[in-house]
């Protein structure tokens, strides 16, 4: 294949991931022939791709169209040498993936084949891992399962969320897509294409763990990871905030961690107020609640401390 000096890249993108995606790509020598993202939620208080690529003149397509055949007719005319697909959540079409002159390329958050699907590094922290990574693969059909370009891990550790694990997927995937487009401007054939091995494939859906509910008679090693997994904080969720009563009180509990100290209290008893929040028993130790929500409100737990069964 000849070499590629400029390439027309047809970017789609949705959330943080996409936005900062495309900030970088623009910053690039290579052309944007279009940006394909949903509208804007009229409330959204940051940065939307849709928004930043209209800043920088961009043409939008609307997103829905990956999944109509139409659309490789488009890109032909245009062109497109790389689709670049980072955070959208349509399948799709098989032409409209083939249509791309070089290739189809999804970053994905999760370490692949083990981590395929959604919400995954929630899943990751849930599941108690201490590693997880972010994939830029090349699209195939089905979902998460082409082979891999580019791939970058990184650790997990306990003070970790779902939104600090999802920052360090961007934080650390971007960087693959420019190192993808460099790679396909010097010599496309350049680009890795490492099969997956899909016997090892776990694929993980868009639902939290116990319908977005727990008590307090687990573990509270297990506690702390489900809430932990769900904290996005001051971010939506996608997973909701677990459901759990505190005292009489039924709330989202939002952050909570670890005291290690052994308890032999009633799940779900109230104890001391301490530093950020109150203390509560689960199975085997006193976890620290921190915040909450109850209602339309962000609470720190200590407001709880009122409701408390004697």
């Amino acid at each position: 294949m000849s070499r590629i000096r400029s390439l027309n890249i047809l970017l789609v993108a949705e959330e943080s991931a996409g936005v900062q995606t495309l900030r970088a790509v623009a910053g690039t020598v290579h052309r944007i022939v279009a940006v394909m993202t949903s509208e804007p939620d009229p409330a959204a208080r940051h940065a939307t791709v849709a928004g930043v690529a209209s800043s920088f003149g961009h043409l939008r397509w609307a997103a829905s169209e990956v999944t109509e055949p139409g659309t490789a007719a488009r890109m032909r005319a245009a062109d497109v040498d790389l689709l670049i697909n980072v955070h959208s959540l349509f399948v799709i079409h098989p032409e409209v993936l083939n249509a791309a002159r070089i290739g189809s390329f999804n970053l994905h958050p999760g370490p692949l084949p083990g981590y395929a699907g959604l919400n995954t590094p929630s899943w990751a922290i849930y599941r108690g891992e201490v590693q997880h990574g972010v994939t830029l693969h090349w699209m195939a059909a089905g979902i998460d399962t082409g082979p891999i370009a580019y791939a970058e891990q990184f650790p997990i550790d306990a003070n970790d969320t779902g939104l600090s694990v999802s920052a360090t997927c961007v934080r650390r995937g971007v960087p693959l897509v420019t190192r993808l487009i460099q790679t396909a401007a010097a010599d496309p054939d350049a680009i890795p294409a490492v099969g997956q091995d899909l016997s090892r494939r776990r694929y993980f859906g868009a639902e939290p763990p116990h319908a977005g509910a727990i008590d307090w008679e687990v573990p509270a090693q297990d506690f702390v990871d489900l809430i932990r997994a769900c904290d996005y904080y001051p971010l939506t969720s996608p997973w909701g905030y677990p459901a759990a009563n505190l005292g009489r009180v039924a709330a989202r509990i939002v952050s909570a961690s670890r005291t290690h100290r052994p308890c032999e209290a009633a799940p779900g008893t109230l104890g001391q107020a301490v530093e950020g929040g109150v203390e509560v028993a689960c199975t085997d130790e006193w976890i620290v609640v921190r915040r909450c929500q109850v209602g339309d409100r962000y609470v720190n737990a200590r407001e709880l401390l009122e409701t408390r069964s004697d």
